[in-house]
């Protein structure tokens, strides 16, 4: 008799020792695979927490719900502490729905509605804030991330396009192959506003573009897929999101929020 990865193993008999060894196999295998999910599930995750010191908690009563609440936190060392008191916010016309890339990967964790372009949703999950912030003043001080928007500045929708989902100066594009797109500047609401990076670093057509976090026409408006807030409060979070540190926004239904809270490491 000896001791075994498996426990004790018998060397008397050939069969036995064989059987032992497959099922050794198997085990490796079959935790090659677990991990490989974890892997590829994580990734998408936490990255979002290599640099990031800055949190823009969002959270909702339901998938359907329009209206919820904005927090601000900072982490300090892994403690995530709060900076801010809740403050009112509208998502989409259509509430929130999930990013289709955490489905792709484990549909079964990610139960509810999918975010698609055009369906009025605003995207749940977990996403970087490292793109900037727009506006209609010409600069904003100490910010090295900040977009001017100009009448050129257009911010394109149209999933058939070489620039879906990215914000491009028209004057400065060799050809224009887009039939849609937002003209950022026309837009009042995009007075003050942040870049969430939602399918942009590849885009997928069809999965939603041009999500900001921007200023509302009111606390009973929605939007057409975005997060906005009052004038004050997105002015505050604008030049907060452009201070040192960079931040990420999690968006979330209430409930989900508290199902994934530790494994996504929220406060």
């Amino acid at each position: 008799m000896r001791e075994g990865l498996l426990g004790t193993v018998s060397d008397t008999h050939p069969r036995d020792h064989l059987e032992m060894m497959n099922l050794r196999l198997l085990l490796v295998v079959l935790l090659s695979i677990l991990a490989g999910k974890a892997g590829g599930q994580d990734k998408s995750i936490w990255r979002a927490w290599e640099q990031e010191k800055k949190l823009v908690v969002v959270t909702t009563p339901d998938w359907n719900a329009v209206q919820g609440t904005l927090t601000r936190y900072e982490r300090n060392d892994r403690v995530w502490v709060k900076v801010s008191e809740p403050i009112p916010v509208v998502v989409g016309r259509a509430g929130l729905a999930w990013d289709p890339e955490l489905t792709r990967q484990n549909p079964d964790r990610y139960p509810g509605p999918i975010k698609r372009e055009g369906d009025g949703r605003s995207p749940a999950g977990l996403f970087q804030l490292k793109r900037g912030t727009f506006g209609f003043a010409s600069e904003l001080p100490g910010s090295r991330l900040y977009i001017p928007l100009t009448p050129t500045i257009e911010c394109v929708d149209d999933p058939n396009s070489r620039y879906y989902g990215r914000i491009v100066d028209r004057a400065a594009v060799d050809q224009v192959d887009w039939k849609s797109s937002e003209k950022m500047r026309s837009i009042p609401e995009y007075r003050w506003g942040v870049i969430v990076n939602y399918n942009m670093d590849e885009p997928v057509a069809g999965d939603g573009s041009c999500v900001f976090l921007h200023e509302w026409t009111g606390p009973a408006s929605t939007t057409a897929g975005c997060t906005a807030m009052s004038p004050q409060d997105i002015e505050v979070l604008v030049r907060w999101v452009n201070g040192d540190g960079r931040a990420a926004l999690v968006q979330l239904p209430e409930i989900e929020y508290r199902r994934l809270r530790f494994h996504w490491q929220l406060p």
